[in-house]
């Protein structure tokens, strides 16, 4: 590119603009027989990053920006989910921690530009792949990423207000915002509805004006590309570490002879699953194959630069077979979960500064890390125990079982109580192939085994007529990729059997989804009880103390190794999932906004086997380390629903 320094004319252009306004029109755009983007009217080539305002604390999202342009980038790649700004239908939210125009407008100060994706389907390894919950809702048939009439109405509806909220910070309206992608990897998908891209790419067009280059993203193969671009929209690709650009961007140059080369997923590191280890990609080998894309002289966005964390039940799932993801979504990017700088970092900005002067200010620092050691935890309740309390608003009674969808219960557990109308002796096989995800099974409070989504749908029982049966299902994230996003409800969704007849007559319970509201957790309770390697789901509270005084509270990292599986809330903040009897997680990232000078409330809800039980192991630890490459065990989900499966006389 030519010799102007990548980060100089862009952040005199901010500053032009911040303190003068706009005083001559500005332009982005596309030269085709140069082959380049034009920024206006002079050559321009981006380096970019992806970053999630929806991963990291908005605490935090001037820190990470700031680290990316010291690494040299001059833009950052952004995804809009959905879920997060219509988590209800027709209820928007962009305040706080979804306030994603102060994000694009810090962006923007920073001197970074921004290529906006905003859906309406992102993937992302995010929830339903941004999608709300609510599209589910009475449209057992809708089907998603197409034409459906259902589905466009919820589309047009969200990018009225969406669209309307980013125009005025598009680049030609003296913002930040160069381009816009139009829906995501459509290729993939297997619904190839071109008349839905040309419905996307008009909503755009009116809202945001025929001055914005809007392009779409695919696979670097021509079947990706059959069904992903449509005319009008400019055709990029993505792909990972290439020793061979050319070979790559040949795919791309069949749509587009000409303009711009731009790989708009340049992979640093991967995704992880439950169960499977930790992805790793090599900082040399990827700096090196970032040197020939630059080489080359394609424009690059490097796809994670920050991953950040799943924090909640924001984590999506893939399918075939179902696997969720973990709540790290580290990705092995070159800022870690924390932000902190790495080797590939590092390398990243050695590679960028043989093609442009280094960046105007230094590497910030990581931010600092406290191990604030052990505390105690200590029972609260079952969930059998206080199902009152922990779903204020009743339980909802039905002939059959109903997914969560249909209560208006988007995320989090559900429980599905059934009162045994006949003796049931043993052993007794109860079928659930409907539950999504994973479900764990109890007779008055005994557990009898753990259900999980095509793999252990039986479980045997015994009980007496009056028993409690109940059934605690947890959605694990919905589908974010493939072509069965269609079939993501969750709870259970079918009928319950028992002898090849169907269970009536049932109580279900929505589990508030941040349970820490409860009023007070000075229960009366029994203890969980045990059934082999099983427990009773139960809360547990405890108390982390931080110095009151500079430069407390800081970064942690909460160690969940003694502990098997559930969901941990700091402060009423949801941290996310834990399940160091999988792995690669074992410890789960706490950022210091979550945490206050003083006392500080923990609570657990442990789904399967507590180390309370033994009474000197009931703690958990703070660390100033993460770990997220830990021993992983595959067969953790088939291990106990086998145990159940095959039945033991339960003690009672």
């Amino acid at each position: 590119m030519a010799g102007v320094p990548i980060w100089s004319a862009r952040l005199c252009s901010a500053l032009l603009i911040i303190f003068f306004g706009c005083s001559e029109a500005r332009s982005f755009g596309i030269d085709y027989e140069n082959d380049t983007f034009v920024l206006d009217g002079k050559p321009f080539r981006y380096v970019s990053g992806s970053i999630h305002y929806s991963r990291v604390p908005n605490q935090y999202w001037k820190d990470r920006l700031t680290k990316m342009f010291a690494a040299g980038l001059n833009a950052i790649q952004v995804y809009i989910p959905w879920n997060i700004h219509e988590p209800f239908q027709g209820q928007f939210d962009f305040s706080g921690q979804q306030d994603v125009v102060a994000f694009l407008r810090l962006t923007h100060s920073i001197g970074l530009y921004v290529i906006l994706r905003p859906g309406p389907y992102i993937c992302a390894e995010w929830e339903f792949g941004g999608f709300p919950a609510w599209l589910l809702k009475g449209n057992n048939d809708i089907q998603l990423r197409s034409s459906d009439p259902r589905y466009i109405k919820a589309v047009d509806q969200w990018f009225d207000v969406l669209l309307s909220e980013i125009a005025p910070l598009l680049y030609v309206n003296g913002g930040p915002i160069i381009s816009v992608q139009v829906e995501n990897e459509y290729g993939s998908y297997f619904a190839c509805d071109y008349d839905y891209l040309r419905f996307l790419r008009q909503k755009m067009i009116d809202i945001l004006g025929n001055d914005v280059v809007l392009f779409t993203t695919d696979g670097d193969g021509v079947g990706y590309l059959r069904c992903g671009t449509l005319e009008g929209l400019y055709t990029t690709i993505d792909f990972g570490i290439t020793y061979d650009p050319a070979q790559n961007f040949n795919v791309q140059r069949k749509w587009e002879p000409r303009g711009p080369l731009v790989n708009s997923e340049f992979y640093t590191g991967w995704l992880d699953h439950w169960g499977e280890s930790h992805s790793h990609t090599d900082a040399a080998a990827f700096a090196k194959s970032l040197d020939l894309l630059l080489a080359y002289g394609a424009n690059v966005n490097m796809y994670m630069f920050e991953g950040g964390t799943n924090f909640g039940f924001w984590n999506g799932a893939e399918y075939p077979p179902f696997k969720a993801i973990p709540t790290s979504y580290d990705y092995d990017a070159p800022l870690s979960e924390a932000g902190d700088i790495t080797e590939k970092y590092i390398a990243i900005r050695q590679v960028i500064c043989k093609y442009y002067p280094p960046p105007p200010i230094p590497i910030p620092p990581s931010t600092p890390k406290f191990a604030y050691g052990k505390i105690t935890m200590n029972l609260v309740s079952t969930i059998p125990d206080y199902l009152e309390k922990y779903t204020p608003g009743g339980p909802i009674k039905s002939k059959y079982p109903i997914n969560m969808e249909e209560i208006d219960h988007y995320y989090g557990f559900v429980m599905y109580r059934h009162i045994l109308k006949d003796n049931v002796s043993w052993p007794t096989t109860l079928d659930i192939m409907g539950v999504r995800d994973r479900g764990y099974v109890m007779i008055n409070q005994i557990p009898f085994g753990i259900i999980e989504r095509e793999k252990n749908t039986t479980v045997n029982i015994k009980g007496v007529i009056g028993d409690y049966l109940d059934i605690l299902v947890e959605n694990q994230g919905r589908i974010n990729y493939g072509d069965n996003m269609n079939d993501n409800r969750k709870g259970l969704i079918t009928n319950v059997t028992h002898n090849g007849d169907a269970l009536t007559d049932w109580l279900i319970y929505p589990l508030l989804e941040n349970i820490t509201l409860v009023q007070s957790f000075n229960l009366k309770h029994s203890y969980p009880r045990q059934n082999g390697l099983l427990s009773t789901p139960a809360l547990y509270t405890g108390q982390l103390v931080v110095p009151k005084k500079a430069p407390h509270p800081m970064d942690t990292y909460f160690d969940m190794s003694l502990w098997t599986k559930g969901q941990v809330w700091m402060n009423n903040f949801n941290l996310g999932r834990y399940w160091p009897a999988a792995g690669p997680q074992i410890r789960l990232y706490i950022p210091k906004p979550v945490l206050n000078q003083g006392v500080n409330t923990v609570v657990m809800l442990e789904l399967e086997s507590s180390p309370c039980m033994h009474d000197t192991n009931c703690f958990v630890t703070f660390m100033d380390q993460p770990l997220i490459n830990g021993t992983v065990h595959t067969s953790v989900g088939h291990h106990h629903g086998k145990l159940s499966h095959h039945g033991y006389l339960p003690s009672v």
